[in-house]
Parts: structure tokens; C-alpha cells; sequence
């Protein structure tokens, strides 16, 4: 919206985000026109899976206790 990316629960997005998300992912650079395609700053699903493990592994640990 107006130049603005957003997330689904409606936080905002950055091209970052979008980039390590998405545009890094496709092999044909021109499927992507984001300027920041490439940029490692952004989001990725490395981090996003690394983010929910140690969510579970906590939730484990809390219920163990």
C-alpha cells in the first residue's frame, strides 16, 4: 500500500524481508524486480525456522518442569 509492504497480521514488511523471504528463492532474477534482491539483511526461512524451534524446544522445557 503506498510503497509500503505489510505482513498478513498487518505489521509492516520491508524489501529486506521480502527479499530473504521470497526473491532469493527464485533462479530467473527477472521473476523479482525487488530492489533489495540479494540482500542477506532481510527475514529468511532459516531464521524463521530457527525462531520457532527454540519456541518448542522452551515449551518442552516449561512443560517438563
Amino acid at each position: 500500500m503506498e510503497g509500503q509492504l505489510y505482513w498478513a497480521t498487518g505489521t509492516k514488511g520491508s524489501n529486506e524481508d521480502l527479499a530473504g523471504l521470497v526473491c532469493n528463492q527464485v533462479e530467473d532474477e527477472t521473476e523479482c524486480i525487488n530492489p533489495e534482491r540479494g540482500s542477506k539483511m532481510g527475514q529468511t526461512w532459516e531464521y524463521r525456522r530457527g525462531f520457532i524451534d527454540g519456541a518448542l524446544q522452551e515449551s518442552v522445557r516449561s512443560l517438563e518442569e
